[in-house]
């Protein structure tokens, strides 16, 4: 990310885009026709169980615009993103409906929907993964993942109807979904997407889009969280989580015609660290170090893409003379406001104990490893409070929210720009919960 080359994917697909939205030399004159309303993108990243804060900005989205119909013609996934963007797809032609749907699968959301949390089963499988360490494979080979996760697939099949993505494709509701994997066997990221014809595959560096028919698989996919969840066969590879080799996360979306598009994130601002009282920093647990890793896994990615997208827009903005097969693309992130390690901390006695033990063993139960359990725990209690956490987010930020969604004139407040003490100059600003002003992600 570090690279000022522009990137090949920002490169305008003609007959994809309106006029209007390519930045021209300063032309001040109106385009001769009505232009087209922008096409407005989805974009869910992964996170486990914090992605029900995206549940309850979603439900926000759903009571501001009563009326609408599906806001977003185009919607990308990413782990635990990529089962709320199916459900979205497959019922976009009763969009309201598909989220409330969403909202009572998380609120009533428990462990064991997700994996098999029963004690003896961990400790069977903690002993196995010692007894192939200690016998160098010799005695037993290592399980294929720490946690069981068939109760997911279950649920997948109970709640996503994929039938009703090609479905809503054909019938005008959606322009494209896309589910993104990581392939074992390339190391690629793997977009597997259904879409309306005239839309095809793409191979860049280290990542690909293949149409396909999407089904659960494809889910599970993407969902399994490397070394936690055991790989998924596709074909004849094996596929792990999207966000493991995600390095472009918005590419999806633009390839597909977004020229809005609303990133839905799910950490709060600066709540990156293991640490929290530098001043008594001690040796990091497994447990800790863990729970680091799946927050650089699920959120890294997608700021460091928000940042070569602004580098794009500046350049579009500043030289358009130079920049004509380039456009303009609108960001919106909305993140929480509130840090989801404090709002897990108070829900740690209703973890199965199964949970508790693992994260015991791991060195997770602690104040610093709360980050762990802020990913992996399921409970109702805490899926909950995430979800009303991303409702009045949303609707602190509706005076912003409407205008981008609904295709109208975007406030002064989207473009303001304001700096952080100790930010990084040019790091891409985000709207803050507030509504009222933009931070700078960090």
């Amino acid at each position: 990310m570090a690279s000022n080359q522009v990137p090949e994917r920002l490169v305008k697909a003609p007959g994809l885009h309106s006029p209007h939205h390519i930045v021209t030399s300063g032309s001040s004159k109106l385009p001769p026709t009505v232009p087209k309303p922008p096409t407005v993108g989805l974009v869910l990243t992964g996170g486990g169980s914090r992605a029900a804060y995206q549940v309850g900005v979603l439900r926000a989205i759903a009571d501001l615009l009563p009326l609408s119909r599906n806001p977003f013609q185009v919607i990308v996934g990413t782990s635990a993103g990529a089962v709320a963007a199916s459900v979205l797809a497959a019922g976009g032609d009763h969009w309201r409906s598909a989220v409330e749907g969403l909202e009572h699968v998380w609120t009533n959301l428990r462990s064991e929907h997700v994996f098999r949390v029963d004690a003896a089963k961990m400790v069977r499988g903690a002993l196995q993964w010692v007894l192939a360490l200690t016998s160098g494979g010799l005695a037993m080979s290592p399980p294929k993942s720490l946690l069981d996760n068939t109760p997911l697939r279950e649920l997948l099949d109970m709640h996503v109807d994929c039938r009703g993505i090609r479905r809503n494709i054909a019938r005008g509701h959606l322009r494209a979904l896309a589910l993104c994997t990581t392939s074992y066997a390339s190391g690629h990221s793997v977009i597997f997407y259904d879409a309306i014809e005239g839309i095809t595959d793409w191979n860049r560096a280290q990542r690909l889009g293949r149409r396909t028919k999407l089904t659960a698989e494809h889910l599970m996919a993407s969902a399994a969280i490397p070394l936690l969840f055991p790989p998924v066969k596709l074909g004849g590879a094996y596929f792990g989580d999207g966000a493991m080799r995600q390095h472009n996360p918005l590419s999806p979306a633009l390839h597909f015609g977004a020229d809005r598009l609303l990133i839905i994130g799910v950490r709060a601002k600066r709540a990156a660290g293991i640490e929290t009282n530098l001043l008594h920093a001690s040796m990091p647990t497994p447990g800790e170090i863990f729970g680091y890793m799946l927050d650089s896994l699920f959120t890294e990615q997608i700021y460091g893409d928000l940042e070569q997208v602004e580098r794009i827009n500046q350049l579009v903005q500043d030289a358009p003379s130079a920049a004509r097969d380039l456009r303009h693309v609108d960001m919106l992130m909305l993140a929480p406001s509130h840090d989801p390690r404090e709002i897990v901390a108070t829900h740690m006695a209703d973890m199965p104990l199964g949970l508790r033990t693992l994260l015991r063993v791991m060195g997770g139960r602690n104040r610093s490893g709360h980050q762990l359990a802020s990913y992996l725990t399921f409970e109702s209690g805490y899926t909950h409070d995430l979800i009303k956490l991303g409702y009045r987010d949303a609707m602190n930020a509706r005076s912003a929210l409407v205008p981008f969604l609904t295709g109208e004139a975007l406030p002064p407040a989207m473009i303001e720009k304001t700096s952080l003490p100790g930010s990084e100059r040019g790091r891409p600003e985000v709207l803050s919960p507030s509504g009222t002003d933009c931070a700078t992600a960090v």
